[in-house]
């Protein structure tokens, strides 16, 4: 991706080949490029809340040669709990010095503010104070991702008419949401070169609001949300109808050259596709499914539906998003090979197309698209390896994301809620069931104090894959060459495929979130990176918590609600080996603080699931 949205040629081109000089390099862990502090020991904790059925943990650091066995949880000054630290295996590829313990303190389920403490023969060290409370992510944070969503509304009238590249044509695309806090441009997907990298981004917005609402829509109505929320979705879907040409595609992205930092360039603002190699814009404006058009008719049909659930209407009508919906999927269904990058659908196409069929099947009830849902399940299923693994093309590559990796999984259980016959469940079922056991076993393959979602991928040069590798960040020598930033998203999205699939197959009605415990420890847990259970300890929700991302230039704008990139690999490891984070200069630190509309989106749908 890009710095305030994309380096210059200049820049990109010269951070390739440094990433291109150093591949040939051993493929041991690179040192952190700026390690944790590790002369002193540390509670590293959700710094927000917990629900109270949910999973509670600490992870605690303390130097080699320092020990403990206990922990203590207070209420104010009170005692509440006291447990047995357990040991963790010896973890040292984030940096040395210290020996990591885990405090679980699941079972306390009383209400109020807590904290926790460990003691030394040294010194006490105490953790920052946390909530226990009822439905507790909703309660506390869903009223500022709705702000931070309307916050980032694109109003400026110059949308109202603009040129397409290449044409003379002009169109009103005004509305939507701007993707960054570091730029105007409005996208369905920006990464769309990279045919296996491509991410979800403004339609997602307005589909995962209004699924949102469709599971909890009495705590919205409680909290008094619904119709904020309505309204964001509504502004949305009005959107998605001004790019939707008449023929039946979404233009896929709406540039502000001024922000891509590229003096070639003119400044008029365009409807255009972009090559981030040759750093120049191009007439491929056209979404495929995977560029962000299969979200984009999943949140006109939602749309359609929310409107009429709740009387919130926009400039256009609920009728209107649902023929919009309908004109675009048959389009794609004919012509989405012609507008791939090359010319072969893959993995991404199988789930968005999934998901669009899935919802127009659910609304509308016409046979055309249960048929085509189960020709995108079974691709999928047929993607599933019997490792565990999804595979994004014929073999070559498996699936890896650094901003969707659980979208797979939570398409095929969606797809569940339409399908009756019990071979193509029973499959369905087992893939989702597959991808889960494998990210488990994944995750426990090493030591890993902080339970972070490990990932299986292989670095990509010169048009030749690596082997096949696991680690705990993308790797900075893939598909897109300089493709690579913090992946708040990935996890968000992880947890919300971990609960919303394990009801189907590791389900436990007595556990937290309705599923078995290790799952729900798992999605549990990158929830808590998010929330300052990290080795910087630093909350990535703006406005929450005892410490947020730091501001720099190259980041734009930092509003309450919104989530930043988050943390990454080592910069000069191409295997994202080590660990840093907001390591400067400015121009770079947007890999890692930048709020990105996906990093909100993901953290909505993650804690719908831990709260439906």
């Amino acid at each position: 991706m890009t710095g305030k949205f994309i380096f210059s040629h200049i820049i990109r081109i010269f951070l390739f080949l440094l990433l291109v000089s150093i591949s040939g390099c051993s493929s041991k862990p690179i040192p952190p490029s700026n390690p944790p502090n590790l002369s002193n020991a540390a509670i590293y904790i959700n710094q927000i809340a917990f629900d109270a059925q949910a999973p509670k943990r600490a992870v605690v650091a303390l130097p080699i040669g320092e020990s403990a066995s206990r922990f203590i949880v207070y209420q104010g000054n009170n005692i509440v709990y006291q447990g047995q630290l357990s040991t963790q295996p010896s973890f040292n590829e984030w940096g040395q010095g210290v020996q990591y313990f885990i405090a679980d303190f699941s079972s306390v389920q009383r209400l109020g503010q807590f904290h926790v403490a460990v003691t030394t023969a040294k010194q006490q060290v105490s953790s920052s104070t946390f909530a226990i409370k009822q439905n507790a992510y909703f309660a506390l944070t869903t009223k500022s991702l709705i702000n931070y969503f309307k916050a980032s509304r694109h109003t400026n009238p110059q949308d109202n008419t603009i040129r397409i590249n290449g044409a003379e044509r002009l169109v009103n695309v005004s509305g939507g949401w701007i993707n960054s806090g570091s730029n105007q441009n409005k996208y369905l997907s920006n990464a769309d070169q990279p045919n296996f990298l491509s991410s979800q981004q403004g339609a997602i917005a307005a589909w995962a609001m209004a699924k949102s609402y469709s599971k909890l829509s009495s705590l919205y109505d409680q909290y008094n949300l619904t119709t904020p929320l309505a309204e964001e979705v509504i502004w949305g879907a009005d959107y998605l109808h001004r790019i939707l040409d008449s023929d039946g595609y979404f233009y896929l992205s709406v540039f502000d050259s001024n922000t891509l930092n590229n003096d070639d360039l003119d400044e008029e603002r365009l409807i255009a596709g972009y090559d981030e190699i040759e750093g120049s814009y191009t007439d491929n404006y056209k979404a495929s499914f995977r560029q962000g058009a299969g979200l984009a008719i999943a949140a006109l049909a939602r749309a359609h539906e929310l409107s009429n659930k709740t009387g919130v209407q926009g400039e256009f009508s609920a009728k209107q998003y649902l023929v919009d919906a309908e004109h675009a999927f048959e389009h794609l269904q004919q012509f989405n090979l012609t507008y791939v990058g090359n010319g072969k659908e893959n993995i991404i196409d199988d789930y968005t197309a999934l998901i669009a069929a899935t919802e127009l099947y659910r609304i509308t009830k016409k046979s055309k698209y249960l048929k085509a849902a189960r020709e995108r399940a079974l691709s999928l299923n047929n993607r599933m390896s019997a490792q565990g693994t999804f595979k994004s093309d014929d073999d070559e590559r498996p699936f890896y994301h650094g901003v969707e990796a659980g979208l797979p999984i939570i398409a095929l259980v969606d797809y569940l809620s339409i399908e009756e016959n019990r071979q193509i469940k029973s499959k369905t079922k087992r893939t989702i069931k597959l991808a889960l056991d494998y990210q488990l076993a994944l995750n426990t393959q090493v030591a890993n104090p902080f339970n972070l979602a490990r990932q299986t991928f292989k670095t990509y040069q010169e048009g030749v894959y690596s082997k096949q590798q696991e680690g705990f960040f993308m790797p900075h020598l893939n598909d897109a060459n300089n493709w690579w930033q913090g992946e708040n998203s990935r996890m968000a999205s992880l947890t919300a495929a971990a609960i919303w699939g394990g009801k189907l197959t590791h389900s436990d009605r007595q556990g937290a979130f309705g599923i078995d415990n290790s799952l729900a420890r798992f999605a549990q847990s990158q929830i808590d990176w998010l929330m300052g259970s990290n080795p910087y300890q630093v909350s990535m929700l703006y406005g929450f918590g005892v410490a947020n991302p730091p501001h720099a230039n190259s980041a734009g704008n930092m509003l309450n609600g919104g989530i930043s990139n988050g943390i990454t690999g080592a910069t000069l490891s191409s295997e994202g080996r080590g660990i840093t984070w907001a390591e400067g200069p400015d121009e770079n630190n947007w890999r890692w603080t930048q709020q990105r509309l996906e990093n909100t989106t993901w953290y909505l749908l993650a804690i719908t699931a831990m709260t439906e």
